[in-house]
């Protein structure tokens, strides 16, 4: 293995008795193992530390601070912000911990720290169950869980922290701890919205429940006929059952089979139901929006797992996100949303997504730090582009709908939807009564506020860092 001296200490002392792979600047595998989802951030590690389970990860933390480095936790690395990588630093990589052992007795599956959406949907699907998750098959369990997790399931199932039984972290000081309702209860409450500040998760244990059957309808209609399907999609989420999900989506129209050439590259729109049962009990429930005049179909039953991998954002573009979650969506605001889709680039991978929320989202746990699980809907500007000529028209985009969408927000906000947004941001999406509990969590298990590269809590009774910020 290719290595560089860091201050005097080489990896090599890392990589004695380490399970794992130690990767540095100038080995073969270092430019893959350093690219992440989002193409804007290029980051360059000292040291990533491919881990094989807690104590590779015990060793890596105790060799970053014996060096002052700063530390990252990667998983799925789909952060828009870049959290999973830092400059001149260390990267806790835990892709190699991605084991899913499902007892379908008794509902639960068991995930390492290290797994992606695919590794849970796909272990859990053969038996008929599933657990809330997200909407992309490449999404790393750990972060999205973390920040409360919202996916298609979420109406019927809640949050996929609302799933979440139990949890084993490795602490900054190496120490290993288990969380639950009966052991270390603050921490499991933590855990639910608190993001990777405590300690990097190994292991989580999610509830599970019978999902026999998953069928959607996915409808295109031409761009002017937003504003027109959005307030029947509206109406329709307001009054539907549980079982209903989905979204409604300004998109570029793909070159698939089912899109007719007039929408192909162009501006269109598409409205996603999901339902999770059988197609035949999903019809009725599918009707109301069959009449608008849509220009394509997909109607279908489709295993889960199997929408969860269609869906999946492409890598390697450059990606700039936000969301702001509402108090409702009056006709105004609906033509505020509309509006602005035609400054979305077109064409790209960019979305101009509504979502509705309530069900098993607003009737769940609300004792959790995700005060955003109230909004009965959300907007999310997901701007994704190939060209660096377009940087700044991305960001203004995703801004301008922020700015717009702001009468109606409730100010907290889901945080894995979002980048850096500043200290303000991230408190709103904790609340503030939560701010001072989950700060004295922090305090507990990582004082030193080692995990910071994530939206932080600072420690009760900060310390300073051996280097960076806090």
């Amino acid at each position: 293995m290719a290595s560089v001296p860091l201050d005097g200490l080489r990896p090599e002392e890392l990589a004695d008795g380490f399970a794992g792979r130690v990767i540095v600047p100038g080995d073969e595998a270092y430019e893959d193992a350093r690219t992440i989802h989002n193409a804007m951030i290029d980051r360059r590690p000292a040291v990533i530390a491919q881990c094989e389970g807690p104590a590779d990860i015990a060793a890596a933390l105790a060799f970053g601070r014996s060096r002052g480095l700063e530390a990252a936790v990667r998983c799925g690395g789909h952060a828009v912000s870049g959290q999973a990588l830092v400059d001149g630093g260390l990267v806790i990589d835990l892709r190699r911990m991605n084991t899913v052992l499902v007892d379908p007795a008794a509902r639960v599956a068991r995930v390492g720290g290290g797994a992606v959406m695919a590794d849970l949907d796909r272990a859990t699907q053969p038996h008929g169950l599933a657990t809330t998750g997200g909407r992309a098959s490449t999404t790393g369990v750990g972060g999205l869980a973390l920040g409360g997790g919202s996916g298609w399931l979420e109406r019927r199932f809640g949050l996929m922290c609302d799933n979440l039984l139990a949890a084993d972290l490795v602490t900054a000081d190496g120490r290993r701890v288990h969380a639950s309702a009966e052991e270390n209860p603050e921490l499991f409450w933590a855990l639910h919205g608190g993001g990777g500040n405590f300690g990097v998760v190994t292991e989580f244990t999610f509830g599970l429940h019978p999902l026999p059957g998953f069928s959607i309808a996915l409808l295109l209609f031409e761009a002017d006929k937003g504003p027109e399907a959005l307030r029947a999609y509206r109406d329709l989420m307001d009054e539907a059952p549980d079982e209903v999900g989905g979204a409604f989506i300004y998109l570029t129209g793909p070159p698939e089979e089912f899109v007719p050439p007039h929408l192909v590259g162009q501006p269109a729109v598409g409205v996603l139901l999901t339902y999770a049962g059988d197609l035949e009990s999903a019809k009725p429930v599918f009707r109301p929006m069959l009449g608008l005049g849509h220009a394509a179909e997909v109607i279908t039953d489709i295993p889960y797992a199997d929408l969860q991998c269609m869906l999946d954002d492409p890598p390697g573009f450059r990606n700039y996100w936000s969301a702001e979650y509402l108090s409702g969506f009056p006709d105004e605001a609906v033509d505020v949303f509309t509006a602005r889709a035609k400054d979305m680039i077109v064409p790209s991978p960019s979305q101009h997504i509504a979502f509705a929320m309530g069900g098993a989202v607003a009737a769940g746990d609300h004792e959790w730090p995700v005060p955003w699980r109230s909004a009965p809907w959300a907007v999310h500007p997901f701007a994704v582009w190939e060209d660096p000529a377009d940087d700044e028209r991305g960001r203004s985009w995703t801004k301008a709908v922020r700015g717009d969408m702001e009468p109606w927000s409730i100010g907290a906000v889901y945080l894995n939807f979002i980048g850096d947004e500043g200290e303000d941001r991230a408190a709103a999406g904790r609340g503030a009564e939560n701010l001072a509990r989950l700060a004295a969590v922090k305090a507990e298990y990582d004082p030193d506020n080692v995990f910071h590269f994530n939206h932080n809590i600072r420690p009760a009774v900060a310390r300073p860092l051996a280097s960076g910020p806090s």
